[in-house]
């Protein structure tokens, strides 16, 4: 006879030890999964970059939301208990149909930013800034409109900042400074209090975003906020890993694991080890099989 006891150790070996899996369209996801790795020390993680597709953000929707789901259901066969879709773009154009779709519980990176943001506005303008097809979505200002209807939104493109992070520019760069110039400046004459940063690539620019802004403009860093958010619903759900270890990460990329292994070191805050090449026929089939099934 199973007793409560032997029933609740079973329970934690086959649930609790399930890993966290992450996807983005490339290298951004790591800041969330940086994030993820400091609130969550113990779960293991195990990452998809889908490389050979980059950028998602110029994208359409119909292409957008077919891709998220391909990787989502790459990811499945490592028997998640939860997946992250760390892609704001992803998360702004396909989560009603990964949340329709999958077995697992779905978190994306724009209702918790959002929510962070209405928090610290008290009423005051808030600025979204991300890729043109994050912001031309409306997703932030849908998100934070449920929260807070009245509230005043400001959203920004900035499609070079993913560029500048990715060769490797920082914040002391004069051509980010210039950047961030050019698109932040209509924000700053706007007397926002609050800004998003809605791409997973911005956090590596806070400093020179800060910088321009001033000390009395808070930044919501949603890959920060998104690991609070797996965290409530893993608690929700009994699922938190309550062993003390330090959890493994596992990187899978579509395209050029040795770049991403080489750029994403800066996402990560920590070299990464071992990243694993993914050819089409996995991941793409991975999504057309289950389709079969159904």
């Amino acid at each position: 006879m199973l007793t409560w006891s032997l029933y609740w150790t079973v329970r934690e070996c086959l649930v609790t030890r399930k890993p966290i899996a992450v996807f983005d369209s490339g290298l951004g996801g790591l800041s969330v999964v940086r994030e993820l790795r400091r609130s969550l020390s113990c779960e293991d993680i195990v990452y998809f970059g889908d490389t050979a597709r980059v950028p998602y953000g110029i994208k359409s929707r119909r292409t957008v939301a077919k891709f998220a789901l391909e990787d989502a259901r790459f990811l499945l066969q490592f028997e998640p208990k939860l997946i992250v879709a760390a892609c704001n773009t992803a998360s702004a154009l396909a989560m009603d149909e990964l949340e329709e779709k999958l077995p697992v519980p779905v978190v994306g990176v724009v209702k918790p930013g959002a929510r962070a943001a209405v928090q610290l506005a008290d009423g005051a303008p808030v600025a979204v800034i991300g890729t043109e097809a994050t912001i031309s979505s409306g997703a932030y200002t849908a998100a934070i409109r449920t929260l807070s209807a009245q509230q005043e939104v400001i959203g920004q493109a900035c499609p070079l900042f993913v560029p500048l992070v990715e060769e490797g520019r920082d914040s002391d760069d004069p051509i980010v400074k210039l950047t961030v110039e050019t698109y932040l400046s209509s924000l700053r004459e706007a007397g926002i209090h609050v800004i998003v940063l809605g791409c997973t690539h911005y956090p590596l620019l806070k400093e020179a975003i800060a910088e321009y802004l001033g000390p009395l403009v808070r930044i919501v860093e949603s890959g920060r906020e998104t690991a609070h958010a797996v965290r409530e619903v893993l608690q929700r759900g009994e699922n938190l890993c309550a062993e003390e270890r330090t959890g493994t990460l596992q990187c899978h990329v579509s395209d050029n694991p040795t770049r991403f292994r080489r750029i994403g070191s800066r996402f990560l805050d920590e070299e990464i080890e071992h990243v694993e090449l993914v050819e089409p026929e996995q991941y793409i089939a991975s999504a057309a099989s289950d389709r079969k099934e159904k």
